[in-house]
């Protein structure tokens, strides 16, 4: 994977906290603390997007509806 150094300006209590897990060993660098937290924060956003998709249909009958009504009236201790 390709990389670009670029400079960002963070609050000192940021950067002491990347400094705190770097000496403890929990990162090998900043840089490595700063890119799991944006791959977080995408995967965050991608889900946040998918939820809204999702709710934006709920009253949309689907496939399963069908399948979920026939279980329920054949398996009803299921839960």
């Amino acid at each position: 994977m390709s990389t670009t150094q670029i400079a960002v300006r963070l609050a000192d209590k940021y950067v002491a906290f990347l400094d705190e897990q770097v000496k403890a060993g929990a990162a090998r660098s900043r840089a490595e603390l700063v890119e799991s937290a944006l791959e977080r924060e995408i995967a965050r956003r991608l889900d946040e997007h998918d939820v809204r998709t999702l709710l934006a249909h709920a009253d949309r009958p689907d496939e399963l509806d069908a399948i979920v009504a026939w279980a329920a009236d054949n398996y009803p201790d299921l839960d």
